[in-house]
């Protein structure tokens, strides 16, 4: 065995002496990382404190710490008028010091074991540095009122009689809020519901993939509309069912397809986005959602109803639900509840017969057990005085006036390349090429000069170019900016 003072300890101990860990508990660690990984095998004998202590200029006392440690924990053990040695099994071929700085100082590239992987599940998002972004249609996190949030949030956490709350938590979501989140869909959604209707998640994604771990199984026939959400499809994909698209027109879903698929095949579930359908924001019309309640009667699938933004709506009054219609219990709502406020006061939530709730709530106290209690008691207590409204007529109106803006840019700037529709709702527009076009060559030329547009927003096949731009988290002046680097590059392209 080697002479413990040949072992060069300072070469692979590194000390931050700015970090708020101890450096006795700092060395102490690294030595059981050399221990663990083979580098200072069983039996090897550690340098005296002083010895170490100089090694590593530190103080004597630091280093009996350090070993005080090392024993307390079962790695060394200490013979009087002989020294402190590893304990462990023996090594035939201790490691080399090479070898052992490199493991010490990087993770594993890779698992030691196999494991299945999915391309269905691969990130399709992007990100960049641009200064200037097109997204799909989000809020601006700028109009939200943080500072009243948080006095809500605040004043529920200094709360005396919320204090049981932070110690236990029921996965069944806060009470409070489901009452009054039931409350409020019933009034400004026509949803008849109770609290045990509703199971409270962290998203519409979380929402979608427990109701399809429920009711789906592999085989299964889904039927989404010829463009349909990204992320919703991924999500039946991995549940291993067969999608059906089924087209779209103005009006929304076109319900004779969804009868011919009805009867060519057992359909089990039909997705919707009616109150804008996503992409291309078209809503659903009175007409078509009755048609298709009746269908789902006929034929026993299931009417999967996504109200993604259904708070924002500007021109009208938007069409109730599909859900509100339901009395045969076909229809199952998912929504989003506060997605104009700040992002850590959103949620997500799902509308279902008890019977289904209860099999719901399995899945959510496997996946989601702890929740946040004290920014449900917020929500809850931001309806109950109203706060929710205030917000929405604030920020709706702000929104009404970026639409009509951003569907003025397009119309001055591109009118002559583009058709698009105002939508009575959304943050985003939905706009066709009349002219032959690359948009992925398009959206790489932006970003040369600080326009980001991703590829998620762009749709292309045979028959269709097309692109969904969202207007919600940018003002005037980006707009014109985004819209000036926009029409630039598109008349590059074109001439």
């Amino acid at each position: 065995m080697d002479s413990p003072v040949k072992i060069p300890y300072e070469s692979f101990i590194k000390i931050d002496r700015k970090s708020e860990t101890s450096i006795y508990l700092q060395i102490a660690n690294q030595l059981i990382n050399a221990i663990q990984r083979g580098f200072l095998p069983f039996g090897t004998k550690l340098p005296g404190t002083r010895t170490f202590s100089e090694m590593l200029e530190i103080h004597r006392n630091t280093a009996v710490a350090v070993y005080d440690e090392l024993s307390a924990q079962g790695w060394t053990e200490s013979f009087p008028n002989k020294g402190t040695f590893v304990i462990g099994k023996d090594q035939e071929k201790p490691v080399k010091l090479n070898d052992f700085k490199n493991n010490l100082q990087n993770y594993p590239v890779s698992t030691g074991f196999s494991f299945k992987t999915s391309n269905i599940l691969d990130n399709p998002f992007e990100h960049s540095n641009c200064e200037y972004v097109f997204n799909d249609g989000v809020p601006d996190i700028r109009l939200t009122q943080i500072g009243q949030h948080s006095r809500f949030y605040s004043s529920i956490l200094k709360r005396k009689s919320n204090q049981k709350a932070l110690g236990h938590y029921n996965h069944d979501g806060s009470e409070f809020f489901k009452e009054h989140l039931s409350q409020y869909l019933n009034l400004s959604r026509g949803l008849p519901i109770s609290k045990n209707n509703l199971l409270i998640t962290r998203s519409t994604e979380m929402s979608i993939y427990i109701v399809s771990e429920i009711l789906l199984s592999a085989g299964d026939t889904v039927l989404v509309g010829a463009l349909s959400y990204f992320s919703v499809n991924m999500i039946f994909m991995k549940a291993g069912v067969d999608i059906v698209s089924i087209p779209i027109d103005e009006e929304g879903i076109i319900v004779e397809s969804v009868r011919e698929a009805c009867k060519k095949q057992k359909i089990r579930m039909l997705y919707l986005t009616p109150h804008h359908h996503y992409p291309t924001t078209v809503a659903l019309s009175a007409q078509r959602r009755f048609e298709l309640l009746e269908l789902a009667n006929e034929y026993g699938f299931i009417i999967l109803e996504d109200d993604y933004d259904y708070e924002f709506h500007y021109d009208k009054s938007p069409i109730l639900p599909l859900a509100s219609a339901d009395t045969n219990g076909m229809v199952i709502y998912i929504g989003s509840f506060g997605k104009s406020l700040a992002p850590g006061f959103r949620t997500g939530f799902i509308v279902a017969p008890e019977n289904l709730m209860t099999e719901m709530r399995k899945y959510l106290g496997i996946i989601d057990r702890q929740g946040d209690i004290l920014m449900e008691r917020a929500l809850g207590e931001m309806i109950a005085e109203g706060e929710i409204n205030r917000y929405l007529k604030k920020s709706l109106k702000v929104y009404q006036e970026r639409r009509d803006y951003f569907a003025l840019l397009l119309e001055e700037n591109l009118g002559d390349f583009i058709t698009f529709q105002r939508p009575s709702g959304g943050l985003a527009i939905w706009l066709e090429w009349n002219i032959p076009l690359n948009l992925m060559q398009l959206s790489r030329n932006c970003v040369k000069d600080n326009l980001f547009i991703p590829k998620t927003l762009l749709y292309q096949n045979k028959g269709l170019t097309a692109m969904r731009l969202g207007f919600g988290d940018l003002n005037f002046e980006e707009m014109n900016k985004g819209i000036e680097v926009f029409s630039k590059n598109v008349k590059g392209l074109i001439g």
